[in-house]
């Protein structure tokens, strides 16, 4: 379990994506409204990498990560294609996906007491899934999940194995969150704002253990967050949603330094960081379109303080990358070359 794995160079990444997600696209059909959620989502990981998805309420990230491991609601169409490890998601029957998430790819959620069984204990929890996808004994399992307490630095582990959801501290609750989707080592794992209702100090705590975990054990990740501080603290590479696309993508540390799109700008403006204290806040004006129908022209222009008559001419800005490892969906970024 703690053996370190070597990541993968920026070569292997570029041919070998442990994901590859390809016009992505859900919509939410109900009697009363259609929700264009999510529209043409295009996103690769490399083994070993972490990508931050960044971006207000609603701009779908939550929404991507659940088409990844085919859980959303049955009234939701899922488009485009999604493959894991070279596996085709959108593809496999309910016998396949059961196989498929834990053992390929775990979830860690963001609130843990809607996602932990609140009548089951949290060693019996480890230990079914282990059991589920090993096919251990019952003594195993549970010594397997004493070693995963103990790998997330859950102090008195033997003691909390026998504990509820309910007698654990929220940071403890993550804590264990983290042993049950790391149980039995999936490549990929997913998580959705998982350090959102931790307390700062707690938050950090969270993070830093993610990474040394994902470092340890080779993992390719894609942490949801709105925070750009969670960004700085744990990404290799960042993508930016806005209205149901990826509006931005590219390094962490390009794009900390400089956003393309007028959109991160827009959030990086607003980030409290050391040495505001006195200064007003940047913000962004207005509020993110409805999605009952897809925007046809930039989804983005009626907030960006920089529009101009291209913005409302094109059809939803195209991809540009002006520099290798950078995209932008905005017309004042130049092509490359």
């Amino acid at each position: 379990m703690s053996e370190v794995l070597e990541r993968p160079t920026v070569s292997e990444a570029a041919t070998t994506p442990l994901v590859r997600m390809r016009d992505v696209g859900v919509t939410f059909v109900t009697r009363d409204r259609t929700v264009h959620a999510v529209n043409g989502v295009d996103i690769d990981l490399a083994a070993g990498e972490v990508l931050c998805i960044l971006g207000e309420s609603g701009s779908g990230k939550s929404v991507t990560m659940r088409a990844l491991m085919r859980l959303l609601p049955r009234f939701a169409r899922v488009s485009g294609r999604i493959e894991v490890a070279g596996r085709d998601v959108t593809a496999m029957d309910e016998a396949a996906l059961q196989d498929f998430r834990g053992s390929d790819v775990a979830m860690i959620f963001q609130e843990p007491m809607t996602a932990l069984d609140p009548v089951f204990t949290i060693g019996r929890q480890i230990a079914e899934t282990v059991q589920r996808h090993e096919g251990l004994s019952r003594a195993a399992a549970e010594a397997r999940a004493l070693e995963l307490l103990e790998l997330v630095q859950i102090p008195s582990a033997r003691r909390r194995l026998a504990a509820y959801p309910h007698e654990l501290s929220g940071g403890l609750r993550q804590r264990a969150m983290i042993a049950v989707a790391l149980a039995c080592k999936p490549k990929l794992l997913l998580a959705d704002e998982p350090t959102t209702a931790l307390d700062a100090t707690v938050q950090i705590q969270v993070l830093l253990l993610l990474r040394k975990l994902q470092e340890q054990l080779g993992m390719g990740v894609i942490f949801v967050t709105h925070d750009l501080g969670v960004a700085g603290e744990i990404a290799d590479r960042v993508a930016v949603m806005y209205a149901g696309k990826v509006v931005e993508e590219g390094p962490v540390e390009a794009m900390m330094r400089g956003p393309l799109h007028p959109y991160p700008r827009g959030l990086l403006g607003a980030t409290v960081h050391p040495g505001m204290r006195g200064k007003r806040l940047t913000t962004i004006p207005g509020a993110p379109p409805s999605l009952d129908t897809p925007p046809t022209t930039c989804p983005f222009a009626p907030r960006c303080p920089e529009v101009e008559p291209a913005c409302l001419e094109e059809a939803g800005p195209a991809p540009r990358r002006p520099v290798p490892g950078r995209m932008a969906r905005c017309v004042q970024v130049p092509a490359a070359g």
